[in-house]
């Protein structure tokens, strides 16, 4: 490839993630499959012979973030042309044909079905990119083991793609329909992670709650993940509300590795937005769904995804999005402005909503939550929770950082306690963000 491979030694590749939890599983696959190849990694872009771009098309922020970076690494690679420059994932899916116009110095494109033939790409990258971004049904990578980072929490891919269609969302078509990964490949995986040290797992998939392999539903595979030595802690993320079964809401509130923390996502707060937008659910069906869930799970904590400005949205639909978060009173919520994505069934509607009054909107919904957070974090203060260490604490000499079982970040004083311990701390300050603990 260059003057390094030229010599005898082993290539090396630099890659970045950018976006949500499934690309990070991703990565760590990529990293797997090169590895096999007789690639190293690099720790910086600029000591390796490939650097590779994971990236997310569900935001058109993160598209110029990457298109962004593309323009600072076409520059090193202007000073080294035998530099392999490579996008992989969503957008490389998404945006195939104008990445080449936008980006000409990309020597391949992959899309999410593409990994495993990566080795054999870079090999024939040449004067014209190799552009590999076909779905295949029936690739799940459940054959490699992906490479994991060594931290004490890991994220397990259990399927892959969706069947949702939801209107303003792109991912069907970059990462193709749903296939769920055999329960036995799914333990293999997850008892090799335990046996290297990880204590907490978090399975993943776009509706993660809709896996069905055989007659094995989600609540099945979490009380066969459950039943794996040295895993503590179970948790997954996204569940569709429509997929909420009681098999799933039974295994949450009996397994006790299943941590009472659920991610269920809303989008909006009318009906009339919510049936444009074609999430399959009623605001009165999500309540009642959220009622049943806290009446099985006293302890759960949930968070939600909220966009605003979707077309069509109006003064009216926005404040009962207001109303449903008075409501729920969630402890934490992922919020963004609606943006236009192309390939998306919205995508010819347009925008009905000004990027100000979006963001004046947006505005208002932050503060609504953060206010949310802080009262029901202050109302923990007193309170016992068993955190698993991370390691240290961003800030603060000495000080921890942790999970409670409910996912919010607590801080405490180390005292010998080391990542991956269990260990009791009590609540004695809180913000919006982060529990002030002491050991108990």
């Amino acid at each position: 490839m260059n003057e390094r491979a030229s010599v005898g030694c082993r290539p090396r590749v630099y890659l970045e993630t950018y976006g949500c939890q499934m690309n990070i599983a991703d990565s760590q696959t990529v990293t797997a499959v090169l590895r096999r190849a007789g690639y190293d990694l690099a720790e910086k872009a600029e000591d390796a012979d490939v650097i590779l771009l994971n990236t997310c098309a569900i935001r058109e922020h993160a598209g110029e973030r990457v298109l962004g970076r593309l323009s600072d690494l076409a520059r090193m690679k202007n000073r080294r042309p035998e530099i392999r420059l490579g996008l992989l994932g969503c957008m490389a899916q998404h945006n195939r044909a104008a990445l080449v116009e936008k980006a000409p110095h990309l020597d391949l494109i992959a899309g999410p079905d593409s990994y495993r033939r990566l080795p054999e790409m870079i090999g024939r990258a040449g004067f014209d990119p190799a552009v590999d971004v076909r779905l295949d049904r029936a690739e799940t990578y459940a054959d490699i083991t992906p490479e994991h980072d060594g931290s004490i929490r890991a994220y397990v891919t259990a399927m892959r793609g969706c069947d949702k269609f939801c209107a303003f969302c792109v991912v069907p078509y970059v990462r193709g329909r749903e296939r769920s990964i055999a329960p036995a490949d799914l333990l293999r995986e997850i008892a090799e992670l335990a046996e290297r040290g990880v204590r907490e797992v978090v399975l993943l998939g776009q509706t993660v709650n809709a896996y069905r392999f055989g007659e094995v539903d989600f609540g099945a595979l979490l009380r066969m993940v459950a039943r794996v030595a040295g895993i503590e802690r179970i948790r997954f993320t996204s569940p569709h509300p429509s997929d909420m079964t009681d098999s799933v809401i039974d295994a949450m509130a009996s397994e006790a590795k299943v941590q009472p923390y659920l991610h269920l996502p809303v989008q909006s707060g009318s009906n009339r937005i919510l049936a444009a937008m074609d999430r399959g659910y009623t605001v009165e069906e999500y309540l009642r769904l959220v009622e049943r869930l806290r009446a099985a799970i006293p302890s759960l904590a949930l968070s939600t995804d909220i966009i605003v400005g979707f077309h069509g949205e109006e003064r009216r639909d926005y404040e009962e999005t207001l109303a449903l978060m008075r409501t729920v009173r969630y402890d934490q919520a992922f919020t963004f402005k609606y943006s236009v994505r192309e390939n998306t069934r919205a995508y010819k509607l347009g925008d009905t909503v000004s990027e100000e009054e979006k963001s004046r909107r947006l505005a208002e919904v932050i503060a609504l939550q953060e206010a949310t957070s802080l009262e029901l974090n202050r109302a923990s203060i007193g309170s016992v929770f068993a955190v698993l260490v991370e390691g240290p604490a961003r800030r603060g000499e000495g000080m921890l950082s942790g999970k409670t079982p409910q996912f919010k970040t607590a801080i405490f004083p180390a005292l010998g306690a080391r990542p991956g311990d269990t260990i009791k701390v009590r609540v004695e300050s809180a913000t919006a963000h982060t529990l002030m603990c002491a050991a108990v």
